[in-house]
């Protein structure tokens, strides 16, 4: 196997075993990589790094994604499950992203991602397997995310109407639909706007910022209005340690960081506990998912591994200081917060609107990296179809049969609200799940091979990699479990979580699909030439 990746210097390129003599700019020496792993360059580069840690930053979106799954920490033990739940799934989840960026694209910046890096670091006998079965579990990943995200925007703006009419209830088809017109939106401007997606990523950056600072410069202006009971979901709002100090009136700081209440789960409370993690750990989720614009980036070795950490560090500080300021409990608690804190309609609506803006980065940019991993995954036909989803669109300079196949597939799957309220748990869970074995086997694969072909990463974890790899393996198996389950018990047909039978229903396809044509025609990536011997 390969063991570096792409070393530049004034005097040539070294590319694995391979030299090329002479003097060659960043962008040549970065298109013969791609053309050693089998490639050949078909969509520009325009990113940096900066924009692709504002993709990153987008596709978890961190007040947005804590906001829509807030109910689950909330039922599942309260302030401590919000709040410590989050520094631990941060933690974990740099450990991830560290493996990742190891592995990854500072080694192998490919589009193809985690399909890609499993074959590559498999012996040869379970290559095109390995390959197989991690094309599909990321694939399927980036299409949730995606379904997620967007879903959860829709039933955003359905609860905005509460603000005005808190007796309005919005109906299944009413949610699906405007699922669907955001879809629709996220669609075009994929296509139409794909020239100007560097910029939108950048803006993403500051809208978040600004977003969190206008909130909580909101929150301390008012003193936070009691409500009628006397439970702690119901209580004032809680601003973080350093601007507790600013309010009139507000809980204790012990009541913050340590009152903690799973009674209404069910569970016991230690369980109880990892159970209501699924808010952290779907929100720190999509990070692994901008390796699929590898080849529109510029120097993606050494820029996509750095956005990918950076950005992970950036969402975690991020949500240590927006998630005090949930504390207000309602199945879409961000309109009732700010009607509370505000005392308006408007005012609340307006701040929702911020809210919303981040949506609307992170539906689009999820699109986006969905629709990339599906055309890379198509390129070597592991896609029922894939003559049709590998085609980049001259015109446009996108892969659009993706891009509409995407939309296709995440518009399918809202229709499962129609027959259970509990659709958007199941694509939480589902995500989460697919997104970590995705990440976790190639990672496996690595540890278990000694970490032989990550010695000369040019990100490389050091001595501490064996640690953080094995971090992130453990923590990965044991979320599988813990996101296939309910957020409450005893379980009835509207409150279960159909992770496990969504998962399932793709699996299904997946195997079906293996069995009928790749079983005998898919062999993954097969054109690269950086395999060699060793790998043996």
């Amino acid at each position: 196997m390969d063991e570096a990746a792409l070393k530049a210097n004034g005097k040539g390129v070294t590319m694995g075993s391979h030299e090329v003599k002479g003097t060659v700019s960043p962008s040549d020496a970065t298109a013969t990589r791609l053309e050693e792993m089998g490639y050949k360059q078909e969509l520009a580069r325009s990113l940096g790094m900066v924009s692709v840690l504002g993709l990153s930053f987008a596709i978890m979106a961190v007040p947005f994604g804590t906001s829509t799954t807030l109910n689950i920490a909330l039922t599942d033990g309260g302030p401590v499950t919000i709040l410590w739940g989050w520094v631990f799934v941060s933690l974990v989840s740099l450990a991830i992203a560290g493996s990742l960026a190891e592995i990854s694209c500072s080694v192998y910046p490919t589009s193809g991602g985690v399909y890609y890096w499993a074959a590559m670091l498999s012996t040869p006998k379970y290559s095109a397997f390995s390959s197989y079965l991690t094309g599909w579990l990321g694939t399927v990943g980036n299409w949730t995310v995606t379904a997620s995200i967007t879903f959860g925007g829709s039933q955003l703006i359905l609860a905005a109407a509460t603000l005005y009419h808190e007796d309005y209830v919005p109906t299944a088809w009413q949610t699906v639909l405007v699922y669907w017109a955001a879809l629709l939106g996220s669609l075009l401007i994929n296509i139409f706007f794909n020239k100007h997606l560097d910029g939108l990523n950048t803006v993403c950056l500051y809208w978040t910022a600004a977003s969190v600072i206008i909130t909580m410069l909101t929150s301390l202006q008012r003193e936070p209005r009691a409500c009628a009971s006397g439970h702690w979901e119901t209580a004032h709002l809680q601003i973080i340690v350093t601007l507790l100090a600013m309010a009139d009136t507000r809980n204790s700081a012990e009541f913050a960081f340590t009152h903690f209440d799973a009674s209404n789960s069910g569970w016991p409370s230690g369980w109880a506990w990892f159970v209501g993690l699924l808010q952290a750990a779907y929100t720190l989720t999509g990070y692994g998912m901008v390796a699929a614009l590898c080849e529109e980036v510029k120097e993606p070795a050494r820029q996509v591994p750095r956005a990918m950490v950076l950005s992970v560090a950036a969402a975690a500080v991020t949500g240590l200081v927006y998630l005090p300021l949930l504390e207000v409990a309602s199945l879409q608690p961000m309109p009732l917060l700010y009607k509370t804190v505000t005392g308006s309609a408007g005012a609340a609506l307006g701040l929702l609107f911020l809210i919303l803006g981040i949506w609307a980065f992170a539906a689009i940019g999820s699109l986006t990296a969905a629709s990339r991993c599906t055309w890379a995954f198509s390129r070597d036909g592991g896609i029922p179809g894939s003559q049709w989803w590998k085609k980049v669109n001259p015109r446009f300079g996108v892969p659009l049969n993706g891009l509409i196949l995407s939309t296709v597939v995440c518009a399918l799957l809202g229709l499962i609200y129609l027959g259970s309220s509990a659709a958007f748990n199941a694509f939480t869970g589902v995500a989460t799940i697919c997104l970590g074995c995705s990440y976790a086997y190639p990672v496996l694969c690595s540890l278990v091979r000694g970490r032989k072909m990550v010695r000369n990463a040019p990100f490389s974890l050091g001595k501490a990699g064996f640690f953080v790899n094995t971090v992130t393996v453990v923590w990965i198996a044991f979320s599988i479990i813990l996101f296939c389950m309910p957020t409450a018990i005893p379980v009835t047909p509207t409150s279960m979580n159909y992770a496990s039978v969504v998962f399932a229903g793709f699996s299904a396809v997946a195997a079906l699909w293996y069995a009928i044509n790749a079983r005998k025609h898919y062999h993954g990536p097969t054109g690269s030439a950086i395999r060699t011997t060793d790998a043996a």
